[in-house]
């Protein structure tokens, strides 16, 4: 009749709906997501509260490389893994009493170590190129050749004019050096703030090999990786129904008065 309007509506599936939340397959798959992610989420934070251990750094010793107060991930390792150019966590009572000093290894068990030819680091009789250093002067560092005991290890900080190391233990019984088995850690990252990875001692190289990194960006990966997949299955429900809220309207549409 004149005057009146009327609607076209969408005909009906069999008497199914696809409903306003996605396919029962995006549902299943949404789950799936949020599953997996979880896993990897927390066995990603669960391998790291395993393998490493979070310490401040009290001191400027170790900068340009760490700066006091940052924050570093280091990997538990056994004493006997350590190799040169590694930064160490390591407790030494003849040092610290109960407190843990991070420190460069830059001569192992065996190695000839002096300082400074011509401004570089001497190990075995070849200069050491230590990147690391960003530039920083070692000519004030006097240390006269030692040959360090099977066993142990002499220890440097990167701030090399007013660090206490084992250049300031030379007069001990052991020389400056310090067991393999003080050590406690190996630093992998600077995690706050966020500086990342430690660069790599490439410069030791010519000595022999240099440790293999440790898990870190795997785990840091897992745990983005899970918290992507938890994010994005859980939007999806919202989404599907935002989406065939809208599908709903657009199957609805005036035709006009007849």
């Amino acid at each position: 009749m004149g005057g009146e309007s009327t609607t076209r509506t969408a005909p009906r599936s069999g008497g199914r709906s696809t409903g306003p939340v996605g396919s029962k397959a995006g549902q299943r798959l949404s789950g799936l997501a949020v599953a997996l992610g979880i896993v990897l989420f927390l066995g990603g934070f669960g391998w790291g509260a395993v393998v490493y251990r979070p310490y401040t750094v009290p001191t400027t010793s170790m900068t340009p490389t760490i700066d006091a107060g940052d924050r570093v991930l280091a990997e538990r390792v056994d004493g006997s893994e350590i190799r040169r150019g590694d930064v160490v966590v390591f407790n030494d009572k003849t040092w610290v009493t109960n407190a843990s000093v991070v420190k460069r290894v830059v001569a192992v068990g065996g190695d000839t170590v002096s300082c400074c030819t011509d401004g570089k680091l001497t190990v075995n009789g070849k200069q050491i190129d230590e990147g690391y250093l960003k530039g920083g002067a070692v000519e004030d560092k006097k240390i006269p050749a030692v040959k360090v005991p099977q066993g142990r290890l002499f220890l440097l900080g990167d701030e090399r004019s007013g660090s206490l190391d084992s250049s300031a233990h030379l007069s001990d019984a052991a020389q400056g050096t310090v067991a393999r088995s003080a050590v406690t850690a190996r630093v992998d990252a600077v995690a706050w703030p966020m500086k990342g990875m430690l660069e790599r001692p490439t410069g030791f190289e010519t000595l022999g090999a240099l440790s293999t990194p440790g898990p870190l960006r795997l785990i840091v990966t897992l745990i983005v990786v899970g918290g992507v997949l938890v994010l994005g299955g859980g939007a999806y429900g919202p989404i599907a129904k935002r989406l065939g809220n809208r599908r709903a309207r657009t199957r609805t549409e005036p035709v006009g008065a007849r």
